[in-house]
Order: structure tokens, then sequence, then C-alpha cells
């Protein structure tokens, strides 16, 4: 799409850094350079404000990614994108069937209403939970991971949704300010709420969960 919209060597591309590096990859592919811009704290999408700071003459594109379940601010973006001339482009996520989604969501106000210690999802904007991302709080990362450990040796399925963010990868690595990309990247954490679970077995999420989350204090 981008080679098809004329984007090439000398260009450059605002993308997220959290997430998928293959977004970057496109980019490099096309002989342009992207160019990382911070994320929305709620929705972990590219946040407009941070694209519009982000953009510079040499911008001909931004490529927007719908993440977990949320979408991207459209209609933000692409008002900026008409403003400053630059090709508004959207990665989406595959659609789930609505049942599926319903059920989803039924699991993921369970989780709302039940879990203590951690920061569940913002719900807002018609979410499809594609995954019930988390907030650990604590020290970041270590509690985060020590968090995920401990939910695992109780029998919880749960991942770590962005390792590391494209911006600190070696082949894009760049010294930019994305400060709700690194946090997000520290703190999440990725609790089931497949439409297959069982009664008990969100239970066992939660009761596993809140043993724990009183064991985590923020960090001062």
């Amino acid at each position: 799409m981008l080679r098809a919209a004329g984007v090439g060597v000398g260009d450059e591309v605002v993308v997220p850094a959290f997430g998928n590096v293959e977004v970057a990859e496109a980019v490099t592919l096309a002989g342009a350079l992207p160019v990382f811009a911070d994320i929305d704290p709620l929705t972990y999408c590219i946040d407009p404000g941070a694209v519009e700071a982000a953009v510079t003459s040499r911008t001909a594109a931004v490529v927007a990614v719908h993440r977990f379940g949320r979408r991207a601010d459209i209609g933000r973006l692409h008002v900026l994108g008409q403003r400053q001339g630059l090709l508004m482009l959207e990665q989406g996520e595959s659609e789930a069937p609505h049942d599926e989604i319903a059920q989803r969501r039924q699991r993921a106000a369970y989780l709302d209403a039940k879990l203590k210690g951690v920061r569940t999802p913002d719900g807002g904007d018609g979410h499809t939970y594609q995954q019930y991302v988390v907030r650990v709080p604590g020290n970041g990362r270590p509690d985060r991971d020590a968090f995920a450990r401990a939910l695992r040796a109780k029998g919880v399925e749960c991942r770590v949704p962005v390792k590391t963010p494209v911006h600190r990868l070696p082949e894009f690595r760049r010294c930019v300010s994305l400060p709700e990309t690194e946090l997000a990247a520290d703190e999440t954490l990725a609790l089931p709420v497949d439409a297959a679970l069982t009664k008990r077995e969100m239970q066992r999420i939660v009761s596993a969960c809140n043993a724990l989350g009183g064991l985590l204090q923020p960090a001062f």
C-alpha cells in the first residue's frame, strides 16, 4: 500500500513502536524511514497528538494500528492527514463472530467487577477484547514479570502482549522519548477472556490475581 501510494526513499512514515515490528519493516521495505510516535495509554493505539508532534516536511504517511480490540482515533488522524496532506493507513485486527465477541465482553465485564490490585482495561469505544490487557502496579517490568510467573504457577495462562517496543529493537533503535509506550511495555499483562472459558476457570483467574494484587505496592 505504501509503495502503491508512491511512498519511498527520502520519505518518513509515522508508526507506533508499541506492537508489531512488521509495520516498521514494511516502511523500510518501501525505502522510507519509520518514525515512532507514542500511544494513548487507554487504547494502546497511536496518539494523534504524538503523531502531529512527529510530523516533519518529509512525512508522507501515518500507519494507525488497532490494538487489543480497541480502535485508534481515526477521526482525529484523518483530520490531521487532510490538514498536512498525509496518507493515512490502518492495520486492523481479524474480526471475530458477533457471538464470540459478546461472550468475550461478558467475561471481561466479570473480570472488571471482580479483579483487585490490577488496573483493568478501559472498555469504551466498542472494545471487542481481542486481548484483555491489565496494568500491574508496582515497579514496572520486574513486578509485572513476577506477577505473571505467579499466575502461571497457579494454572492461569497469561502473556506479556509487547515484550520490547520496536524503537528498542537493534534494527530500529532510536533515541526518542515515548514514555507511554515504555510504561505500557513494562506494566501490561494479557489475561484470558476466551469464549471457551468456563465459570470455574474465570473464578480461578480472579482468585489467583486477587491473592497477588494486594502484595504489590505502587513505586514511590
